[in-house]
């Protein structure tokens, strides 16, 4: 605006210098997440890079970012918001180096030209949101068993409305409060909050809005960042082969078994697999939390209130005994008076107690969970496969109190499981 101005003086220092207060300022004001803290040391070195006369690169900004994370919080590198914050930057960095492949053109007329650059913003806004979605897609199905094939069609609609009113709105409501002129702003902000709600609200309702992913081990994750890294990171025609890699990554996650019985970290609930395959519960207590979690991580969209959760489920003063898909037993033991009995019936006991180890079923115990937290169960076909939250194998200073508990606990202590045949007395009309 002032030519004179801009040519004599470092107008871009000074514009670099007041960003990067106001990145400051926005970072402290939001409670520097690690979303956030990523985003304002990627914004600070390439503003000070300015100031410097320096160049930077992004790559190398994006890896500065992620070691100076790490080092002030590096329990960071295992929450999905460093994750996905990091594999969305360089997926979005990798993109737009190649970019569109066609530009407006300047000579042309006025029109054409507008509507090229209109059609160019759209191409990049679909692009950006579709390299974003593929990108944080492994880490969302890691965390939160979940998937968002609507993705690109929300963004579409209100990212526009985001980045032309809401965010402008704000800036100038903030400006003009000390003058008492913000009401109007705030006003149309809030019109745009209320489009990204309404855009929210109508892409979840489309068919098939939330995909449901089953859970699965660190291994196809950490496959899959690999081949995100090759796609990303590599210049070669060789780096098309993370592709492969990606798809690999997918295969194993679909091929991950699926546990039979779930208990919880108290022994007061559990699940099991029954005959439609399905999750059915166990409760002695009141813990809904363990069941959502367990419902989310079966792909399973019921709530843990759902009535269909107790099918197959009969339960009495001393316990409660469920019907696993191949017939034989599961019980979970309340009172000691029950133990005998369904020691003699069951595949597996469950109990919030100590029991005796003297027992022809497999037992999960107070001195199990106690010492191993929740215990996960698969049939192999002739024995269980147990997976514990806190194994020998992995001890953490912050575990041993609780593993001092019982030194000697064996998370298999159990006779030899029987076979998959039921009891006689346990098969019904039915069977």
């Amino acid at each position: 605006m002032v030519p004179s101005l801009a040519h004599r003086r470092p107008i871009k220092k000074w514009a670099a210098s007041g960003a990067l207060l106001a990145a400051t300022f926005y970072l402290l004001l939001s409670g520097a997440e690690v979303a956030t803290q990523r985003s304002y040391i990627m914004i600070a070195i390439v503003l000070i890079g300015v100031v410097l006369d320096r160049s930077t690169l992004t790559f190398r900004t994006l890896a500065v970012a992620a070691i100076v994370v790490l080092l002030l919080a590096p329990q960071a590198i295992v929450h999905p918001g460093f994750q996905m914050s990091f594999a969305a930057t360089l997926a979005l960095i990798a993109a737009y180096q190649h970019g569109l492949p066609w530009r407006p053109d300047h000579d042309s007329q006025l029109g054409t030209r507008m509507a090229l650059w209109g059609a160019h913003e759209v191409a990049s806004l679909i692009l950006a949101s579709l390299v974003a979605g593929l990108a944080t897609t492994p880490y969302a199905a890691y965390h939160f068993h979940r998937l968002a094939p609507y993705g690109v069609l929300a963004n579409l609609l209100a990212m526009p409305v985001v980045s032309g009113v809401v965010m402008p709105m704000g800036i100038l409501g903030v400006l003009s409060m000390p003058f008492g002129f913000d009401a109007a702003f705030w006003q149309m902000m809030g019109q745009g909050i209320e489009w990204m709600n309404a855009v929210a609200l109508w892409v979840a309702s489309l068919p098939g809005a939330v995909g449901r992913m089953p859970a699965f081990g660190i291994g196809p994750l950490l496959l899959g960042t690999t081949g995100l890294l090759f796609v990303c990171l590599l210049r070669t025609p060789f780096r098309w082969g993370g592709a492969f890699v990606a798809a690999s990554a997918i295969a194993w996650a679909l091929a991950t078994p699926q546990p039979d019985i779930l208990v919880a970290s108290d022994g007061q609930t559990a699940a099991f697999r029954g005959k439609d395959g399905r999750l059915a519960v166990l409760r002695a207590g009141r813990d809904t939390f363990a069941v959502k979690e367990w419902l989310a991580a079966d792909a399973d969209a019921r709530t843990p209130k759902d009535g269909s959760l107790g099918n197959g489920v009969t339960c009495d003063a001393v316990g409660c005994i469920g019907r696993l898909g191949d017939n034989r037993l599961i019980s979970m033991v309340t009172r000691m008076e029950a133990f005998a009995e369904d020691c003699a019936r069951a595949a597996v006991v469950i109990s919030d107690r100590e029991l005796p180890a003297d027992c022809n079923a497999m037992l999960v115990d107070r001195t199990i969970w106690q010492s191993y937290g929740a215990v996960a169960l698969r049939w192999t076909g002739d024995h269980f496969t147990q997976t514990v939250a806190l194994p020998r194998s992995q001890d953490r200073p912050w575990t041993q109190r609780a593993r001092a508990i019982s030194e000697n606990a064996d998370p298999t202590r159990h006779q030899p499981p029987r076979g998959a045949e039921p009891h006689q007395d346990d098969l019904t009309s039915d069977d």
